[in-house]
C-alpha cells in the first residue's frame, strides 16, 4: 500500500490527458494546420469541453463518439459504421455460405508473432499462420524443424510483426512467397504460400529492429528493411555513451537464400520503405534527424530527411570493394550526408527535407510518385521519382505537398488517380485527386475530394492490390489502433477495429460498411486476389525427400540407434497409429517420426504425448519428427488431437517407459 507522499503525487486522469496534449501541441506548434471547425459538436467529459479533433487527439471517453459519428467537413453523413452484411446504400460485403471470398488478406499480428488471412469483403478470418510465435494449434515450435527455424533465427520468445509484404513478378503479385519483419528483434521471415507456413527466418546482423520492410519491384530482387533503432556497429558496449557513434542500417536480403547481402549506414532513423517499380529507388522515412535519444530532442526541428536508396550505385560500390566496413560478416556502404560516395553524380542515398518526422512512404501504382506523410504535419509529400535521378538538388523532385489533416500516417491508391490517406489524429481518411496535388499550390486543400470518419485513430490503410502496378480498388480497409465502444466491453485490454470501406474504383463516395474487432495489435495487411494464390491442400512428400522419410504403414517400428537413443515410426490414419504401443528404455533419447498416410484433404491427425510437451499436427502426406527425452517410467498414452472420425476417441497409442537397470 503506498503512502500518504504517494497519494498526493498521484495525477489524476484529466492531469495525464492535460500533459498529454501539451506535449503534442508543443510538438504542433510549428506545424501549420488546418483550421478546426468552430461549428462541430463539443463534447462535456468529465469537466472538460472538447471539440471532435480535441476528442480524437487524447483519445479518451469510451462510449461518448457515438455522438458524433458521421460529422464530416467534406463529407456529411459519413457511414453507417454497423456490422450488418449491406450497407445504407445496398453494398453487400456478405459471402454466402459455401461461398467463396474474392480476395486474401494478409494481417500481421503484431506483438503476437503471426500472420492472420482474412477473406476479402467478407472479413471472415480464414486461418493464422505462426511466424515468430510457438503455436500448439499446428505444432508450430513443438516438432524439430520449426523448433530449430525458431532457434536459428534468434531463439527470442516472441516477435512484433509489422509489414507483410507478397513476391513479385513483373510488378504483380506471384503467389509464392510472404515476407514480414520483426521490429522488436531485427528479423525478417518468409511464409511459404503452397502451404502457407514460416520456412525461414533471418535474424539480420547488425540490427535491432527492422521497421519498415518492402520487396525490391518489379521482380522481388531483394527484400529490403529499414533500421529503425540508432545503436553501435558493432554494438559491443564500447560507444554505449555516445549517441553521436550510433547508426541507423538498410538492409537487402537475398529472397531465395534469405542470406544477408549488404547494408548501408545513414543519419537518423529509419522507418518506413517501399519501392520504385523500376528496380532503382527505395525510398524510406526517416525521423529523428537531430539523433537525439528523447522526444524532445527528437521533435526540434521542423524538418527531417527522406532517403532514397539508388539500388544499382549501392550494388556497384559493394561489387567494386567502395564500402566503410565488414561488420559480422556483412558489407556496410557509408551513405551518410558526409559519405564520399554521396559527393558525385549519382549518390547512393539522396537526402530530400521533408516535413515533419516523416512516418511512411507508399509508391503509387504507375511507379511515379512516392507519397510520403508527414506525421507530425498535415501534408503529404510527393516525390518524382522520374526526376530524382536528373535533378541537381533531390529537393526539385518534390511536385506536390497538398494539406490533408492532421495526423497523416498512410497513403493507398485505387489506380484511378486517388490517394487515401488516413488521419491518425483527425480519426478519419481523406481522399484526394493525385493530378491536382501536383498542379495545385503547395498546402492547399484544393485536391481533397471527401473525408470519412473512422472509429478511431487509424494507421494503415489499404486499398486491394494497391501496392501492385494494377490495384483492383473495390473496396479499402482501415486498420484503426482504438476501438472504444463499437464492441462489447471486454476489459482494460480492448480489441482494436478493422473496419471495411467500399470505394467503388474510386468513382463513388466512400461507404463505411463493416466493423470487425480485432485482436491487438495488428499493424498493416496486404491484399491478393484468389487467382494469384495456389495452396495446396495435401503435401507434396517430393518437398521433403531426402530430409525427413515417408512412413508408410509397414514400415512403422522401433529401432535402437544407440546405446539411450530410439527411433520411433508410425504412420496415421484415420482412428489408428501405425503403432498402438511401442516400448522404449528411462533416460532414451526418442526421436519420434509420424506420417500421415491420407490422401484427403483437410483429414489432419494430431500426436500428443502431454507429459513429454509433445504436440504435433501431421497434415495429409506430411511427415513431421520430434525429439525429447523418456525421463521417467511409466506409461504414456498420445492421443489424436484433431478430430478426424467417428473413433477419434479410440485413436489412442500408448509410450511404455521401462525402468533402468
Amino acid at each position: 500500500m503506498g503512502s500518504d507522499a504517494d497519494e498526493s503525487e498521484r495525477r489524476s486522469p484529466g492531469e495525464v490527458v492535460d500533459e498529454y496534449e501539451r506535449r503534442l501541441e508543443s510538438v504542433l506548434a510549428e506545424v501549420d494546420e488546418p483550421v478546426p471547425d468552430d461549428e462541430g459538436p463539443t463534447l462535456e467529459l468529465a469537466g472538460l469541453e472538447i471539440d471532435r479533433r480535441d476528442f480524437m487527439k487524447t483519445g479518451i471517453a469510451a462510449g461518448a463518439m457515438g455522438a458524433v459519428a458521421g460529422c464530416s467537413r467534406f463529407s456529411p453523413g459519413g457511414g453507417s459504421g454497423g456490422q450488418s452484411g449491406s450497407s445504407d446504400s445496398g453494398v453487400d460485403h456478405r459471402v454466402a455460405p459455401g461461398e467463396h471470398d474474392e480476395y486474401y488478406g494478409f494481417w500481421s499480428g503484431g506483438h503476437s508473432g503471426e500472420l492472420r488471412v482474412v477473406g476479402i469483403p467478407s472479413m471472415r478470418e480464414l486461418t493464422r499462420i505462426p511466424v515468430f510465435n510457438t503455436d500448439c494449434a499446428s505444432g508450430y515450435g513443438y516438432d524439430d524443424e520449426t523448433s530449430a527455424l525458431l532457434e536459428e533465427g534468434g531463439g527470442y520468445t516472441w516477435g512484433d510483426n509489422h509489414h507483410p509484404n507478397l513476391s513479385e513478378t513483373d510488378g504483380d503479385y506471384d503467389g509464392e512467397y510472404l515476407f514480414v519483419n520483426d521490429k522488436a528483434n531485427g528479423r525478417i521471415a518468409r511464409v511459404n504460400l503452397k502451404y502457407f507456413e514460416t520456412d525461414a527466418i533471418l535474424d539480420v546482423p547488425n540490427m535491432q529492429a527492422i521497421h519498415g520492410c518492402s520487396v525490391l519491384s518489379p521482380d522481388t530482387k531483394y527484400v529490403l528493411g529499414n533500421g529503425e533503432f540508432r545503436a553501435p556497429v558493432p554494438n559491443d558496449g564500447t560507444a554505449v555513451n555516445d549517441p553521436d557513434a550510433y547508426e541507423s542500417l538498410f538492409v537487402a536480403v537475398d529472397p531465395e537464400t534469405m542470406e544477408t547481402k549488404w547494408q548501408v549506414s545513414v543519419d537518423g532513423n529509419l522507418d518506413i520503405v517501399d519501392t520504385g517499380k523500376e528496380g532503382r529507388w527505395a525510398i524510406a522515412s526517416c525521423y529523428n534527424s537531430e539523433e537525439a535519444t528523447d522526444i524532445q530532442g527528437m521533435t526540434r526541428d521542423d524538418r527531417d530527411y527522406l532517403k532514397a536508396f539508388d539500388i544499382p550505385a549501392i550494388e556497384k560500390a559493394v561489387e567494386n570493394g567502395r564500402y566503410d566496413r565488414t561488420v559480422n560478416g556483412v558489407p556496410i556502404v557509408d551513405g551518410t550526408r558526409s559519405s564520399a560516395l554521396n559527393e558525385g553524380d549519382r549518390p547512393v542515398v539522396q537526402y530530400i527535407p521533408t516535413p515533419k518526422s516523416p512516418h511512411c512512404v507508399e509508391v503509387g501504382p504507375d511507379g511515379k510518385y512516392a507519397f510520403i506523410a508527414g506525421k507530425l504535419s498535415p501534408t503529404v509529400t510527393m516525390l518524382d521519382l522520374e526526376k530524382l535521378g536528373s535533378v541537381s538538388d533531390p529537393a526539385d523532385a518534390v511536385v506536390g505537398r497538398p494539406k490533408v489533416g492532421l495526423g497523416p500516417l498512410h497513403t493507398t491508391f485505387d489506380g484511378n488517380g486517388h490517394a487515401y490517406t488516413s488521419l491518425f489524429i483527425d480519426s478519419q481518411v481523406a481522399k484526394w485527386d493525385i493530378e491536382a496535388a501536383v498542379d495545385a499550390e503547395n498546402g492547399s486543400e484544393d485536391p481533397i475530394i471527401e473525408k470519412l470518419d473512422v472509429h478511431y485513430n487509424p494507421g494503415h490503410i489499404q486499398a486491394l492490390e494497391a501496392m501492385t502496378t494494377d490495384p483492383d480498388g473495390e473496396w479499402l480497409v482501415v486498420l484503426n489502433k482504438l476501438s472504444k465502444d463499437r464492441f462489447l466491453p471486454v476489459g482494460p485490454i480492448m480489441p482494436d477495429n478493422d473496419q471495411l470501406i467500399h470505394i467503388g474504383q474510386g468513382e463513388k463516395e466512400m461507404e463505411l460498411v463493416a466493423d470487425h474487432p480485432a485482436y491487438p495489435e495488428p499493424h498493416d495487411c496486404v491484399f491478393a486476389h484468389r487467382d494469384k494464390i495456389s495452396p495446396k491442400k495435401v503435401y507434396d512428400r517430393t518437398d521433403y525427400e531426402g530430409e525427413k522419410p515417408y512412413v508408410e504403414e509397414k514400415d512403422s517400428g522401433v529401432e535402437r540407434t544407440g546405446e539411450s537413443s530410439v527411433h520411433v515410426k508410425a504412420s496415421t490414419k484415420r482412428s489408428e497409429y501405425g503403432l498402438p504401443e511401442f516400448t522404449v528404455k528411462q533416460g532414451d533419447e526418442v526421436r519420434l517420426t509420424m506420417t500421415n498416410i491420407e490422401g484427403v484433404q483437410d483429414i489432419i491427425h494430431g500426436v500428443a504425448i502431454p507429459e513429454h510437451d509433445v504436440n504435433l499436427a501431421v497434415a495429409p502426406q506430411d511427415t513431421r519428427e520430434v525429439t525429447f527425452t523418456a525421463d521417467d517410467p511409466g506409461v504414456y498414452w498420445i492421443y489424436c488431437t484433431y478430430f478426424c472420425s467417428a473413433l477419434h476417441l479410440e485413436m489412442r497409442s500408448r509410450m511404455i517407459v521401462e525402468p533402468s537397470e
